[in-house]
């Protein structure tokens, strides 16, 4: 990716789940989100329409989570957050307070300065993780700390072999971007092929496939961006 497209953030991780309703009121109820948008498709939750969020696919059956090792959240007063939730199995390690949603969905809540339950950081298992580091620096992610980055939000690769099979957890993981287009032009003029591309009312996003096909979507925020 050329040096002049840089994402602004990372905006969402996309999930396939078999209990999208379960998993919003979930995320709703205890983790501080509410609905954005919601579709027959699709519902989108977060804390901000500006900030990081999950959309939650309609899938049948019960997922694979392959590459996706957990999505964590950022808050403030651990214990307190953690007081909150229903009755569950909680494994507390480094700082990061690990369970499972509705639907197997791994989640975790880490303490940290910022907005309460915004996404902080998402961990994927894929083999090659050197491998895996150097291709997602090339398409926009900072390395930090061993790690990369978008902003004061993280991608965590840890060695493994985290294959999403055919039914995967994961649908795609997006950054923002000031111009959808740029990308796509970028990509095309390196000769790398393009996913998808897809214009909606409020976005305009282009997909490309990196390590281990894990989807990365470049979204755009049009003028007048009216989600809340």
């Amino acid at each position: 990716m050329s040096r002049e497209i840089r994402p602004k953030s990372l905006d969402h991780v996309a999930l396939w789940v078999d209990q999208r309703q379960a998993l919003a009121t979930f995320l709703c109820d205890h983790l501080g989100m509410h609905v954005i948008e919601e579709t027959d498709n699709f519902t989108l939750v977060g804390v901000d329409a500006k900030l990081g969020k999950l959309t939650l696919f309609d899938a049948d059956g019960p997922r694979e989570r392959g590459s996706i090792e957990h999505i964590a959240l950022r808050v403030g007063d651990l214990d307190a957050a953690l007081a909150r939730l229903p009755e569950r199995a909680v494994v507390a390690e480094n700082g990061v307070a690990r369970f499972e949603g509705p639907g197997g969905v791994p989640l975790a809540l880490i303490q940290r300065d910022g907005v309460e339950f915004d996404l902080d950081h998402v961990v994927l298992r894929l083999p090659d993780r050197d491998g895996a580091l150097a291709e997602l620096e090339a398409m926009g992610f900072e390395r930090r700390d061993g790690g990369l980055a978008v902003s004061d939000r993280e991608l965590r690769i840890v060695e493994g072999e985290g294959a999403d099979g055919q039914r995967p957890l994961l649908n795609h993981i997006a950054l923002l971007v000031d111009s959808a287009d740029e990308v796509q032009r970028d990509a095309e003029e390196r000769g790398v092929e393009i996913d998808d591309v897809k214009d909606a009312p409020n976005t305009l996003a282009v997909f490309l496939r990196g390590p281990s096909g894990v989807r990365i979507e470049y979204v755009e925020h049009k003028p007048g961006f009216a989600l809340v």
